[in-house]
């Protein structure tokens, strides 16, 4: 849809979407329909257009504000107080829609902008300051919350605080000025009457300029006239046998080559997006396991306010993605190596993360929550990214939201088929021994109330082999990593200028 659509026309139908969704979703919750699918869309397009140079800062603080979105929206509705809590579900179906209708005649791609502007880096800075601002301050009210008792009237004003960063974009808007010349970057003009094909402009000024560059000035300067207009007849005659065998060439060769505009079925077929696809589904995958399962993880292990684990994982996952695209972006920028090399150590550290939360030492949960979030985050930051760099900006759409789909391929594999199943099985194993226990102390009626109630395991077995099995997976999604770092390391050097 991105593709054949504007930009408003996407934001329109996903806003009906959301709105369809999450209004069926508070039908059935509140029992006035029964069950049927749900679905949901997301662009993220126009904003990578945009900033087609600065694609790491752009991806990691837009995907940030979608992971931390579900702790603004829930400050909210505790602002609010609505009387039950499937109201939040019908606040979801409503507020975002509004904010969509109001908004998506202004979310576009602007055309001009195609290098980096003398502005951009301070804008860039001052974008992530405010979000590491917005992200301690909720982390620190959320914690407030959970901690000790709060008015509600503290709630209200600790929550009009979070829309401060509002003001921002209004402020610019009214106040811009003139701007620099040197910030209005365009196509020059006398390329734009082939500006469909700047491949062949390219190829066309190189050949020129290899074939002047081996003659030797003096000499020309020398021909008497019709010796030299000969001469230049001869250039001219090469130049087109050039042009004409380059055009064969680029007939004749089977598809784009990386950092070139592929289709999503061109994609495909190469081993380099296959690379991206499995090493995010293992990495983000087993992430995501993490997050699903973190109430049950936090309760296995004696922790009683599993809330703020979730809170926490929120925040971390929200600085890991805008953290993500900013350190990618300084490696690419100054180094010219490859972006996945960000995802290879987050992929090492989230390894690492799931062994704490196997072991199950004192204060795990808090280490193991911020290792994975942050990573998890890095993700879904830099990948993306890297998708755009490698397969161009045409058909980003269709090929982002293929990636997308490593979110429910690794919830469905890792963690309702692989975490699930051994949560299970420990909770059988202990809900076993305890009848065993109950009638060797001769309780036969507390071996009934055993067997009627609700498995539950306790202790850092229920997700040890699990938690074990997602940092094998984060060890295999580095190698992965480590392949694409090495593949894509000419087509950086090539892409960012710099010799490999």
């Amino acid at each position: 849809m991105c593709e054949i659509l504007p930009i408003w026309g996407v934001l329109l139908i996903g806003a009906l979407q959301n709105l369809i969704g999450y209004s069926s979703l508070w039908l059935i919750v509140t029992g006035k329909v029964p069950v049927f699918p749900l679905w949901a869309v997301t662009a993220l397009v126009s904003c990578v257009q945009n900033f087609p140079k600065s694609r790491g800062p752009v991806v990691g603080i837009l995907k940030g504000f979608a992971a931390l979105s579900g702790a603004i929206l829930t400050q909210i509705y505790t602002m609010i107080n609505f009387p039950d809590q499937a109201s939040l579900i019908f606040m979801v179906a409503v507020g975002p829609t509004m904010v969509v209708f109001a908004l998506m005649f202004i979310i576009r791609p602007v055309g001009g902008h195609k290098e980096v502007r003398p502005s951009d880096g301070l804008s860039f800075t001052v974008v992530y300051s405010v979000c590491l601002l917005l992200a301690t301050y909720l982390m620190a009210i959320m914690l407030l919350e959970d901690l000790v008792s709060v008015s509600h009237n503290l709630i209200t004003i600790f929550t009009l605080i979070l829309f401060v960063p509002l003001f921002i974009p209004i402020v610019l808007s009214f106040c811009e000025g003139h701007r620099d010349p040197a910030e209005e970057v365009l196509l020059p003009k006398p390329y734009q009457h082939d500006a469909g094909n700047p491949e062949q402009d390219t190829r066309e000024h190189e050949v020129v300029s290899s074939e002047f560059k081996d003659e030797n000035p003096e000499e020309v300067d020398s021909l008497v006239v019709p010796e030299g207009q000969k001469r230049i007849a001869q250039l001219q005659a090469k130049l087109f046998q050039a042009t004409a065998e380059g055009a064969v060439r680029l007939k004749n060769r089977k598809g784009p080559h990386r950092g070139e505009d592929f289709t999503l079925m061109q994609a495909l077929i190469k081993a380099d997006f296959w690379l991206i696809m499995f090493s995010l589904l293992l990495g983000s995958g087993s992430g995501l396991t993490v997050i699903d399962n973190l109430g049950q993880m936090s309760q296995s292990l004696g922790y009683d306010n599993t809330h703020i684990f979730v809170s926490m994982i929120c925040i971390w996952n929200f600085i890991g993605r805008v953290g993500g695209g900013f350190i990618s972006e300084i490696i690419v920028r100054d180094h010219a190596y490859p972006r996945p090399i960000v995802i290879v150590v987050a992929q090492l550290v989230m390894a690492v993360g799931h062994v704490f939360f196997a072991m199950g030492w004192p204060g795990a949960m808090y280490i193991g929550t911020l290792l994975i979030g942050l990573c998890y985050g890095a993700h879904w930051a830099i990948m993306p990214a890297t998708v755009s760099e490698l397969f161009g900006l045409k058909k980003f759409g269709a090929l982002y939201n293929f990636l997308n789909l490593a979110n429910p391929a690794g919830t469905l594999v890792f963690s309702g088929v692989i975490a699930s199943r051994i949560y299970d099985r420990e909770a059988e194993k202990q809900a076993r021994q305890h009848h065993i226990q109950s009638h060797i102390s001769g309780s036969i009626f507390s071996g009934m109330l055993a067997a009627d109630e609700s498995l539950n395991c306790e202790g850092s077995i229920c997700f040890f082999l699990s938690s074990m099995i997602m940092s094998g997976f984060c060890i295999i999604a580095v190698i992965l990593s480590m392949i694409l770092v090495y593949r894509t390391k000419t087509v950086y050097a090539h892409l960012y200028g710099k010799s490999c």
